[in-house]
């Protein structure tokens, strides 16, 4: 079989002949068919009919074999032209192969890497790092997980063009230290993604021994995401051991790319991984969550949005031309507060405020300084030793634009009263409604004793020159036979044209108490004043916002 050859283009060319002649052979077979297998007898007798149905028969018979014998053909012409694919396939493969070694043999003996391929991966269970791809062209290969407690390797980094190998996952550990994962290589120099980190081993059984920190991501070149950052690993927590700490996601491509997310911690006690930076354009990476959250990743200087922050951390700001605000990252500890809402630049959203667990929530975001709306103000959740804490105030519009929502207020405890809520962000300078104010909070006594007042319901935000004022949030519950919490009261319109916000309605009791509605916004030149809140339990409702200086009526009293 040594001396045997095939010429692909010649059996694509028998192929392509044969199915001629099979189209001809059909053609012909179609063209009978009407005048073979339907044959008309010579006469009315007997004789002539029997020999028309045998004649048919023969015609018929005839046609079904013409069909078994056609799709044979096309059988057989689809296996020539897979077989001259085939040698074609294999040839090229060969000749490929040929040039690549005589491509990369110069590179590979003066620098020790590819012209043009891919890395190696690394063997599993070593902790091997993945190889470098081609100085031109090629991917870095995957980094070889870690054994018994040993680091994972880290991924091999691509050459101009081609994406960053991943990190070996780090190799668990019974009682001892877990490895860590190994760092996602770097993208290419011109384009590619940074790879992935590999994730952190687990130290599961109780004893000594800390998981395994994440892998960072890879960084991107000129153009390209960066790598996402790994979980850490997970400890059983015993004798002062930790888990692992999550990676940090690679930067973004210099010209255009986005941040990679940070790992988290998977126990909620150690650091999560820092968000990866954008530069130029692309969005800023969110910061991973963890005991200390990450910090969120820059957007791009021009245009991208900021990442969210990880626990208790700020989002990042937008870019400078376009580009949202991150939302800040919720607190889970009383030893820590939540992260603020990130501003926007010239035209995008304000990020919402991180809540609190249990703090005070946290402001949002100012929105675009041409376009945008406020940040939602975080909630304040969880109950507090006394009173309840207050809710974070929207964030404000810029130029055009509606103000951010307040938060809610959080509960009370031994007799106390809950939290405030928020204060609606005003709206846009030229145009935008303000934003509604937040719920106020729950009174609430833990062990069953004593009287919890409900909290005030945060005022709505004012108006620019023209829109309508923000609605004052409603009052919290009164339990134990508290008060309902004062409804807030609502935003004022705008400077030129536009109504007072509705004032919030009293909060309700669980007993006797009562509660007063909140007052309606006033109008300033052209608008009708807001319609005051309603109270509860026989309490007074608010008043009636004063109507506009030139036109416009007074708001409506609450009812009680």
């Amino acid at each position: 079989m040594s001396f045997v050859i095939a010429a692909p283009q010649v059996v694509v060319s028998a192929a392509t002949d044969l199915a001629g002649i099979g189209s001809s052979i059909s053609a012909a077979n179609v063209a009978a068919a009407s005048s073979t297998t339907v044959v008309v007898a010579a006469g009315a007798d007997e004789v002539s009919a029997a020999i028309a149905a045998l004649l048919s028969a023969h015609g018929q018979a005839y046609q079904a074999l013409s069909a078994q014998a056609a799709a044979f053909h096309a059988q057989f012409i689809e296996a020539l032209r897979a077989g001259a694919d085939a040698y074609a396939a294999a040839e090229a493969a060969n000749v490929e192969q040929v040039l690549l070694g005589v491509i990369n043999g110069p590179t590979e003996a003066l620098l020790g890497r590819p012209l043009i391929g891919d890395g190696v991966n690394g063997a599993d269970g070593t902790g091997q790092a993945g190889g470098a791809g081609g100085i031109l062209v090629g991917n870095g290969g995957n980094g070889g997980s870690g054994g018994v407690g040993q680091d994972g390797g880290a991924g091999g980094a691509a050459g101009l063009f081609g994406h960053g190998g991943s990190g070996g996952a780090g190799g668990d550990n019974g009682a001892g230290n877990a490895g860590a994962g190994g760092a996602g290589g770097a993208g290419g120099l011109v384009w590619g993604n940074g790879g992935a980190g590999g994730v952190g081993g687990n130290a599961a059984f109780p004893g000594p021994g800390s998981g395994g920190n994440g892998g960072a991501g890879g960084s991107a070149g000129l153009i390209g995401n960066g790598g996402t950052g790994a979980n850490g690993g997970f400890s059983s927590g015993s004798f002062g051991a930790q888990s692992g700490a999550g990676g940090a996601g690679g930067d973004g491509g210099w010209l255009y790319g986005n941040g990679g997310n940070g790992g988290n911690d998977r126990s909620g006690s150690a650091l999560g991984g820092d968000g990866g930076d954008a530069y130029l354009f692309g969005d800023g990476g969110n910061g991973g969550g963890g005991g200390v959250g990450g910090v969120a990743g820059r957007a791009g200087l021009l245009i991208g949005d900021g990442g969210n922050g990880g626990s208790s951390q700020p989002g990042a700001n937008g870019g400078l031309l376009w580009g949202n605000g991150g939302d800040g990252g919720g607190s889970l500890s009383s030893f820590r507060t939540p992260g603020v809402g990130g501003n926007a630049g010239l035209f995008g959203n304000g990020g919402a405020g991180g809540d609190g667990l249990p703090q005070a929530g946290a402001d949002g975001g100012a929105g675009g300084l041409i376009f945008g709306n406020g940040g939602a103000g975080g909630a304040a959740r969880g109950l507090s030793d006394g009173d309840g804490f207050a809710g974070g105030n929207g964030g404000n519009a810029g130029l055009w634009g509606i103000g951010g929502t307040g938060g809610s207020g959080g509960f009370g405890a031994s007799g106390g009263a809950g939290g405030v809520g928020g204060t609606g962000g005003r709206g846009g300078m030229l145009f935008g409604a303000g934003g509604t104010g937040g719920t106020g909070g729950i009174g609430y006594e833990a062990a069953g004793f004593g009287v919890g007042t409900g909290a005030a319901g945060g005022n709505g935000g004012d108006a620019g020159l023209f829109g309508t004022g923000g609605a004052g949030g409603t009052g919290g519950t009164g339990v134990f036979g508290g008060s309902g919490g004062t409804g807030g009261t609502g935003g004022a319109g705008g400077l030129v044209f536009g109504d007072g916000g509705r004032g919030g309605d009293a909060g309700t009791s669980s007993g006797s108490g009562s509660g007063t509605g909140g007052n309606g916004g006033s109008a300033e030149w052209i608008g009708n004043g807001g319609n005051g809140g309603n109270g509860t339990g026989g309490g007074p409702g608010g008043s009636g916002g004063p109507g506009g200086k030139l036109a416009g009526k007074n708001g409506t009293d609450g009812t009680p």
